[in-house]
């Protein structure tokens, strides 16, 4: 066994699971933000209702994405004692800066937004859920500082001697040459979760016939949030992000676009499909439009794009990670646009006012649930795979970044054991929010009197 593989594993898992829970959260936050302003200033009760419920799974939701979240930060001191001494300097400050400005502020807002409903004026009450919304995206915003780093470090020195990047400039590490593309497009990405999650729990409430006025309020607006959302997150954001990986980390770019050979005399093609096979890495049953990637890429159909073949093999993903690479990258491409076409066909049948009688659309929408989240979590590992074999780009390769005095058989009895853990966590939350939909939205006022 490879303590570096199963190390490379563990944290894999922890943060694949850990992340479906704020790819929902911030979404569904921005969400509440909308439902709440809506109760507040129309006064209609359908929309105090829809935050009321949506409230509660939303705190469910928040509450397992906390637990899970705290495993991911100990590994770098346990599975990746090399890696944190290498930028502790560095890393270590948006991880603070996270925890000082962000946690604190949405868990700190979320215990208002829970408990002060009734007991707080209705103008502090949607302030509440704002600070929640805004706390929840400046954590995304710091941690995606601390990954962009990895992926296009800027703002420091390596100092020989201690054998360690040091911050120069935090200006320039917080906004290096990728940060802002990865931020806009991961954000964008969870509006589409949190916008599909709470679409696909209002199906259910309508085919279970449900609080049926409140989810026909919530699954009219997670329409247009997540339309607009799968719009923006296509483009410009992610035409933009995918140029600026083209530029900044060449390797990473041919890896997921399935550039093996380099179009010194441009024209290249874009594939939309192929089988993956490799030693040596190839592309079979090729679907591809030729010039395309050129075009897309630098804004010229004869541009030239650098193939994997013009790196020296020992700086570009090799194996498995050459074919997970491409997979997930478009995969997730695929899904983003069947979230445009699911989601406007959504907003015809409203506009037809037809959309409540299509059973059979309402539950595509129940089952496309995980399919926003597949669609965060392929982006993830496009991002993350396609950069090896650096854990920091052009800096420290992974293997040199493992714990030496961590055996292998130590790192799979913890897989092991987080697994068993995030199984129980994970049925969990499925139970409670199968009750919460279960019993519903709660009943309006005078159905209560009555």
């Amino acid at each position: 066994m490879d303590a570096v593989l199963l190390s490379r594993l563990q944290f894999g898992m922890t943060i694949g699971f850990h992340y479906l829970f704020p790819s929902i959260t911030i979404g569904m936050a921005w969400l509440l933000v909308m439902i709440e302003f809506k109760g507040w200033k129309s006064g209609e009760e359908v929309w105090v209702r829809a935050g009321r419920f949506f409230g509660k799974v939303f705190a469910l939701t928040f509450a397992v994405g906390v637990a899970t979240g705290i495993v991911m930060e100990f590994q770098f001191g346990t599975n990746w004692a090399s890696y944190s001494r290498f930028v502790g300097d560095i890393f270590g400050a948006p991880l603070a800066a996270e925890g000082v400005f962000a946690f604190f502020l949405e868990s700190g807002f979320l215990g208002l937004y829970l408990f002060g409903r009734h007991r707080v004026s209705k103008g502090v009450h949607w302030f509440a859920i704002l600070m929640v919304a805004v706390g929840a995206t400046i954590s995304a915003f710091w941690i995606i500082v601390a990954n962009s780093w990895q992926q296009t470090p800027a703002g420091f020195v390596i100092n020989e001697a201690a054998g360690r990047a040091e911050l120069t400039s935090f200006a320039e590490a917080v906004f290096n040459p990728s940060t802002h593309h990865r931020f806009f497009h991961a954000v964008l990405g969870t509006f589409i979760a949190g916008a599909f999650f709470m679409a696909g729990l209002s199906a259910i409430l309508l085919l279970k016939e449900r609080g049926v006025d409140v989810a026909k309020k919530t699954l009219g607006l997670s329409l247009v949030f997540g339309f607009v959302s799968s719009v923006l997150v296509a483009f410009p954001s992610g035409h933009e992000h995918a140029r600026q990986v083209a530029e900044t980390q060449p390797e990473k770019f041919a890896a997921i676009e399935g550039l093996y050979t380099s179009y010194e005399d441009g024209g290249a093609p874009l594939a939309l499909f192929a089988l993956v096979s490799s030693p040596p890495p190839e592309l079979k049953a090729v679907i591809e439009i030729p010039h395309l990637l050129s075009w897309m890429t630098f804004g010229d159909i004869n541009a030239p794009v650098r193939g994997l073949d013009d790196f020296p093999p020992d700086t570009v993903p090799q194996g498995a990670e050459l074919w997970l690479s491409f997979v997930s990258f478009h995969n997730m491409v695929i899904l983003g646009g069947y979230f445009i076409g699911i989601l406007g066909l959504g907003l015809f049948f409203r506009w037809r006012r037809t959309l409540f009688d299509k059973r059979w659309f309402l539950k595509i929408l129940a089952l496309s649930i995980p399919l926003a989240l597949a669609a965060n979590q392929f982006g993830w590992m496009a991002a993350e795979v396609g950069r090896q074999p650096w854990i920091v780009y052009g800096l420290l390769k992974t293997r040199d970044a493992a714990s030496v005095a961590v055996s292998a058989g130590e790192v799979l009895f913890s897989i092991i054991l987080f697994g068993i853990i995030y199984l129980f966590l994970g049925a969990l939350w499925v139970f409670l929010l199968a009750r919460k939909l279960q019993h519903g939205p709660d009943a309006p006022a005078t159905a209560e009197v009555a």
